[in-house]
């Protein structure tokens, strides 16, 4: 019998890079804004969605991110200054995610599915993970963002794998979880991680398993 699933895409950001919880309120507090200004400013929907979907290069954001501040941060300088500060910091691997995820692909194809600007494959070669999957989907790249399920369909059909396969996907956000079920893949929350952990170590053939001791869900919550 073969692995449970023919292929996984796998979020990135939430799941296989982390973000220190501080990050833009550390900012916020560093150029005077109150806490919440930048993430507030930088994912407004009307600022990101074009970013997220190509219509705007990353740069392009994040000058239209401290023109916005401008006047809240003391200046123009000062809030370029800022958005290079918050450039700067870049996340960190999540070291067990990275090593499965590997380990899974030796075995199916896996394919890196986020929503990013333009920025995220230059970030991947960074944290050394730009050979982790076989593709990587980013939805500024591809001109569609999660939850549409036309980003699903691209992730899907760049996995390879036949039609009636059965995909596992995996995303720390609760929407673009259901827009994947209802797109038919198998879709796991990456908060319940001992699920997700389950799921990706069940792809693993039965002599590799046991390096990978998934936490029960009871447990994880």
């Amino acid at each position: 019998m073969g692995p449970p699933y023919g292929a996984v895409l796998c979020d990135i950001d939430g799941v296989l890079r982390l973000w220190p919880t501080d990050a833009m309120p550390g900012v916020d507090r560093a150029y005077g804004l109150p806490e919440g200004a930048l993430a507030a400013t930088a994912f407004h929907p009307d600022r990101l969605l074009p970013a997220i979907t190509g219509r705007v290069s990353d740069e392009e954001w994040r000058e239209g991110i401290a023109l916005a501040l401008a006047d809240r941060c003391g200046g123009w300088e000062r809030a370029r200054a800022l958005v290079a500060d918050w450039t700067a910091i870049s996340g960190a691997v999540n070291q067990e995610m990275a090593a499965l995820l590997t380990a899974v692909s030796r075995h199916v194809p896996v394919v890196l599915v986020s929503n990013a600007t333009t920025r995220l494959e230059s970030d991947l070669a960074a944290l050394g993970l730009d050979g982790i999957a076989l593709h990587v989907v980013n939805s500024s790249r591809v001109g569609v963002a999660k939850p549409d399920p036309e980003i699903y369909r691209i992730a899907r059909e760049r996995s390879g794998v036949p039609v009636d396969a059965s995909v596992l996907f995996v995303d720390d956000t609760p929407r673009n979880v259901t827009a994947a079920e209802e797109a038919g893949l198998v879709a796991r929350f990456f908060g319940e991680t001992g699920d997700v952990l389950a799921d990706l170590v069940s792809i693993l053939p039965e002599g590799d398993r046991g390096a990978w001791t998934p936490v029960p869900r009871e447990a994880a919550n």
